[in-house]
């Protein structure tokens, strides 16, 4: 909901006609899925025999002990308050992963041999790749934006092409047009170079979208208001239009950057050191490739994790005048 609900009223998870519904789903999707062969068939031993020749017995007690684990830690879930909630089903799914993750069987001290040039050097190279490309892109963003919300039709062409061109080619095409094709023209960009410009001009057209929808949210006669009293172009939208425009565009934003984190791997096909080229040479050089590949998976995601904080503060501090 948008706003805390002040009226009192019973807790979803404690309806008991709520929590039989939640217990049919449940129940009949781990039907679905033969679960004897795994751990939780071993535990299940005492109850159903031996495990591989349970049959159906075996997945209905199964899927039934799990619907009933499922149910009955929703019900105690809603006693605590409502943070107290988001970080037990955070720990519990995070559980979950990690149980899952350790059926590979993976070697953890060549993850730990490993980490630190993982972090040293893919981390350091891909913040570094999608920081300059955020700030190009944002540049880019905002000219284009202007651009294509003026009523002049040579650079609203211009732009208007620019942003369909680059929103409508995949991000790994781009790459290469810049890395294989600018050479073909005389120039010859080396790699990380070619990976920021293609990151820019891809992510740039999408944030041209994000600035001019931000811009237009605002009512045109604040606009109109400031140019009456005098207010040249830059000094209007630098201090009356972006400034209210921001709390629009910020999350579209954080979201984009956080999406251009994850495309940044792309560049890895030029041969640059980030991290996801890092975890697939390390991997394939001694047939570790799952234990590189979850590895890098958790460093991106932590790293996910991180820019979310980020933004959710950014957030705030620009929604303070909203809050009651």
């Amino acid at each position: 909901m948008l706003y805390q609900d002040t009226v009192e009223s019973e807790v979803l998870v404690h309806k008991p006609s709520f929590i039989a519904w939640v217990f049919a789903v449940v129940l009949a999707v781990f039907l679905l899925f033969n679960l004897t062969g795994t751990t939780i068939g071993e535990l299940m031993r005492p109850v159903i025999g031996d495990p591989l020749e349970s049959g159906f017995y075996g997945r209905l007690a199964i899927a039934f002990v799990i619907a009933v684990v499922f149910c009955f830690n929703l019900v105690l879930i809603g006693f605590v308050p409502v943070k107290v909630q988001i970080g037990i089903v955070w720990l519990e799914l995070l559980i979950l992963f990690l149980a899952f993750f350790e059926t590979f069987d993976l070697s953890l001290p060549f993850i730990r041999k490993n980490l630190p040039f993982l972090i040293a050097q893919g981390v350091v190279t891909t913040l570094y790749v999608s920081a300059i490309s955020l700030v190009f892109a944002s540049l880019v963003g905002i000219v284009a934006a202007v651009a294509k919300l003026s009523s002049n039709g040579f650079t609203y062409g211009i732009a208007s092409f620019y942003t369909s061109f680059f929103r409508g080619l995949p991000l790994l095409m781009q790459i290469y047009l810049i890395y294989l094709g600018l050479p073909q023209l005389g120039i010859v960009i080396d790699a990380v170079p070619s990976g920021i410009l293609a990151l820019s001009l891809c992510v740039g057209a999408y944030m041209t979208e994000i600035f001019r929808a931000g811009i237009q949210s605002i009512d045109r006669g604040q606009w109109e208001a400031s140019r009456s009293l005098g207010f040249g172009f830059g000094l209007t939208m630098r201090k009356i239009i972006m400034p209210q425009a921001f709390p629009v565009i910020i999350p579209p934003i954080g979201n984009t950057f956080i999406g251009m984190l994850k495309d940044s791997s792309l560049v890895s096909v030029l041969g640059v050191w980030e991290l996801t080229f890092l975890g697939r040479t390390l991997g394939q050089a001694t047939f570790n490739n799952m234990e590189m590949l979850i590895a890098v998976a958790i460093i991106y995601w932590i790293l996910s994790i991180c820019l979310e904080l980020i933004q959710s503060r950014i957030e705030r501090y620009y929604a303070r005048s909203k809050v009651r």
